[in-house]
């Protein structure tokens, strides 16, 4: 069982920055894909990053590429999202999963319980 526990969002403006943080619990983090994913209001979870269990492999939505760094701790069971160039479409309740290293939301089996990410223009 892993639990995830996400912190770090909060209302910033547009260009502004923000780093999320997910703690984890559980002894076999390092066995698990990690990804954050988003959802707005009205609309579908959607994959922001994911990064593999050794922190060796990483994969973004072409929306967030270049702006958001996705990365790892595994000493730390801690998993981040550096969020740069924010704008008001990265507005969303943002969570962690663990799982298999993938782009969709069926790959992982657990789930934190968001925070928001308010991107004022």
């Amino acid at each position: 069982q892993v639990q995830l526990v996400e912190s770090g969002g909060g209302l910033v403006q547009t260009g502004g920055s923000l780093r999320l943080s997910c703690a984890t619990s559980g002894r076999t983090f390092s066995s698990y894909g990690m990804g954050w994913f988003r959802q707005a209001p009205g609309k579908e979870r959607e994959f922001v990053a994911a990064i593999s269990g050794s922190g060796v492999m990483t994969n973004y939505a072409d929306s967030v590429k270049g702006r958001f760094t996705i990365s790892r701790d595994n000493t730390k069971k801690m998993v981040y999202l550096q969020m740069n160039s924010l704008k008001p479409e990265d507005t969303a309740v943002y969570y962690c999963a663990a799982g298999a290293y993938s782009g969709s939301v069926y790959r992982y089996d657990y789930w934190g319980q968001g925070t928001q990410v308010t991107v004022s223009s």
